[in-house]
């Protein structure tokens, strides 16, 4: 959603908008997967933790996104929707973790 988000930005948010969700969105997978490679309990809590702050970053870039008028409020809707379950699941994945 992020990606095709980021495709209707016009071009001079290439280095600004455009840069910074595609990162952070994309750094929600790869945090995730890097933590969950067997290691500590700890460690992998570690990695939610960033992989929740990349999340609640996507999430802020979308709003400047939406602010700026550059994508609809149906589109913008629809991630944050996701973003509250997404949010949801890490929060209590981490919890589990943490015990």
């Amino acid at each position: 959603m992020i990606y095709r988000i980021a495709a209707q930005l016009p071009e001079s948010e290439r280095y600004n908008l455009i840069s910074q969700v595609m990162r952070a969105s994309t750094s929600i997978a790869l945090n995730l997967a890097e933590g969950s490679t067997g290691q500590s309990d700890k460690e992998q809590e570690r990695f939610l933790g960033m992989v929740i702050r990349s999340l609640l970053e996507s999430v802020a870039c979308v709003k400047l996104i939406e602010r700026r008028n550059y994508i609809n409020k149906e589109d913008a809707e629809a991630l944050y929707a996701f973003s509250e379950k997404l949010f949801a699941k890490l929060t209590a994945f981490k919890k589990a973790v943490s015990k």
